[in-house]
């Protein structure tokens, strides 16, 4: 099997648990706000395009 140069199977990679958390808020805010949009622009399409 090929093995990968400079890559230790043993090493584990460290979180970074300060940056997830802070992308996961980002995504939650996107979602929540993208969200909300959709909402208020299939009810001006509603009112308006009917």
């Amino acid at each position: 099997m090929a093995e990968l140069q400079g890559y230790e199977i043993n090493k584990a990679a460290q979180m970074d648990y300060a940056e997830h958390r802070r992308t996961y808020s980002g995504f939650l805010a996107m979602f929540k706000y993208g969200t909300i949009a959709v909402i208020v622009l299939l009810i001006l399409m509603a009112m308006f395009l009917l």
